[in-house]
Parts: C-alpha cells; sequence; structure tokens
C-alpha cells in the first residue's frame, strides 16, 4: 500500500495564494503520474491537473494561467501553486499517484482550500 498525505490547505482571500503539496511513500516516484483533483460540496470530484513521469502537464480550463503543478522526485513530491484565487476554488483538493508500473492508483485523504473574504 502506497501512503499519499497533502499539505497545505487553509483559508485564503480572493486573490490570494496557496500552496498545496503531495507526497508518495513509494521508492519508486518517478514512475507514478500524479494528479490534484477538487470536489466541492454537491459537486462531483473534478481534475484540476496533472503532472505525468518526465513532467509533461495538463491543466483544467477554469485554472490554466493560475495554477501550477510541478514535481520533485528527489523528495517524492508534487506541488500546486494556485494564484489569484476565486471563491469557486473552494473545495477539498486531493491528490492521487498512479504507477505507471502497475496502473494501480493511490489517493490521499484531502485537504481544504476555502477561499472567502
Amino acid at each position: 500500500q502506497v501512503q499519499v498525505v497533502e499539505f497545505g490547505g487553509g483559508l485564503v482571500q480572493p486573490g490570494g495564494s496557496l500552496r498545496l503539496s503531495c507526497v508518495v511513500a513509494t521508492n519508486m516516484f518517478s514512475d507514478y503520474t500524479v494528479k490534484w483533483y477538487r470536489q466541492a460540496p454537491g459537486n462531483q470530484r473534478e481534475l484540476v491537473a496533472s503532472i505525468a513521469r518526465g513532467g509533461s502537464t495538463v491543466y483544467a480550463n477554469s485554472v490554466k494561467g493560475r495554477f501550477s503543478i510541478s514535481r520533485e522526485d528527489w523528495k517524492n513530491a508534487v506541488h500546486l501553486q494556485m494564484a489569484s484565487l476565486k471563491p469557486e476554488d473552494t473545495a477539498v483538493y486531493y491528490c492521487n499517484a498512479q504507477s505507471t508500473v502497475t496502473e494501480i492508483d493511490y489517493w490521499g485523504q484531502g485537504t481544504q482550500v476555502s477561499v472567502s473574504s
């Protein structure tokens, strides 16, 4: 079982910034694709951003130009830098790590991001 842990959620004012981190407990982290999802109350979970082995990235249209995903393989970590935050970004953010070898994926417990004045 691979453990996935998210850090960095909190309360921020509109227009502010926040950085989320996801750490994956595996010795094969470079083989993993890591994705950030979010789920607001009453909504389905949606993909926010992903980063593949090698560093290629994908973003939801709603966050393009505001969010940036990066990875530090030597730290087993992926970061989601969020800027120009809006109230509609309020959600629980989840990290998902999927092995490109086994195709098994693992979820973190989620971290709350609240954007409000």
